[in-house]
């Protein structure tokens, strides 16, 4: 489909027909007084559809408005084949240069700048297929040239350019594009946050690391001081392979065994007592439970292997 079919002065007013008809419903507008002239390459395959469009400067929006009288839901992906171009939506900007994408959402307000001419191959599947809750904060982000998601980009280009040649080829591996966009969403959206627990769990750690000498720390001491209670301190180890307590005494085994390569001739007792032990009894059994044989055994295979 091309503007070359009409008048040049009802070039754009064909052209806004055409993406509405192809995309969803859109307003347009020229960014140059230049003669405007585009095209579209257009195919479905199944829940994908594979658009080119290679056009003059405009600047496009979807507006409340527009969405409010249509029932369109579909994810876009914008792959930057040749040119420049902008995208917007969520208070987000994603700058398209060659070979990057960028996802939208025709759910909610976004707009699409080129200052001058450009081609963009736009992979289109309905909302549906695709995860919520990744989406929400993948639109408009930058997914570069350079990144992993132009895997993606070059997959789906390469959909795009069989389409027209070969059509049961594309139809065979048309599902694995969905994969691949929600793998590319996954990109844009970014690592998940980190739950509360998470972050309560690192802190214990970090604690751990910082104290585990002393040998008055205990769970009430380690709950006290990352402003957790009791119960709940406990409960950040329940599905994790060591418990509290083996993690505190696999530190202070650590630490007892680069005490023991540093100084050999230090008393034993005297590494239990800086490595926070009780005393020689715990420390003997804590080392056996950790290492599999005792400080003594251990300090001896160092010194023969040094």
């Amino acid at each position: 489909m091309t503007t070359d079919s009409v008048r040049p002065a009802e070039a754009f007013a064909f052209w806004q027909d055409l993406i509405c008809d192809t995309f969803v419903q859109l307003s347009a507008s020229p960014t140059t007084e230049l003669p405007f002239r585009g095209r579209i390459s257009h195919g479905v395959v199944g829940d994908v559809e594979l658009t080119t469009v290679r056009a003059g400067g405009q600047h496009v929006r979807r507006t409340p408005r527009l969405i409010a009288r249509t029932r369109e839901e579909f994810v876009l992906t914008s792959i930057q084949l040749a040119g420049q171009g902008v995208i917007a939506q969520d208070g987000r900007e994603a700058r398209l240069t060659p070979g990057a994408m960028a996802f939208y959402d025709s759910t909610r307000p976004y707009t699409l700048h080129f200052d001058g001419a450009f081609e963009q191959l736009v992979v289109q599947v309905p909302r549906r297929v695709l995860p919520a809750c990744t989406l929400a904060g993948a639109t408009a982000v930058t997914l570069g040239a350079d990144s992993t998601a132009r895997l993606v980009a070059d997959f789906l280009r390469g959909l795009a350019r069989q389409q027209a040649t070969d059509p049961a080829g594309v139809a065979a591996l048309a599902p694995h594009a969905v994969a691949l966009l929600t793998s590319a969403l996954a990109l844009a959206s970014g690592p998940p946050a980190p739950s509360p627990a998470a972050l309560d769990r690192e802190r214990v750690m970090a604690h751990l690391a910082a104290h585990h000498t002393d040998p008055r720390l205990s769970a009430d001491a380690v709950a006290e001081a990352c402003h957790l209670s009791r119960r709940t301190l406990f409960r950040l180890f329940e599905i994790e392979p060591e418990g509290l307590g083996d993690v505190l005494r696999r530190l202070r085994v650590t630490s007892a065994q680069r005490l023991l390569r540093a100084q050999p001739a230090l008393p034993l007792t005297t590494v239990a007592a800086r490595c926070g032990f009780a005393g020689d009894a715990s420390f003997h059994r804590a080392f056996r439970t950790v290492t599999g044989t005792t400080p003594a055994a251990y300090r001896r295979a160092a010194g023969e292997r040094a």
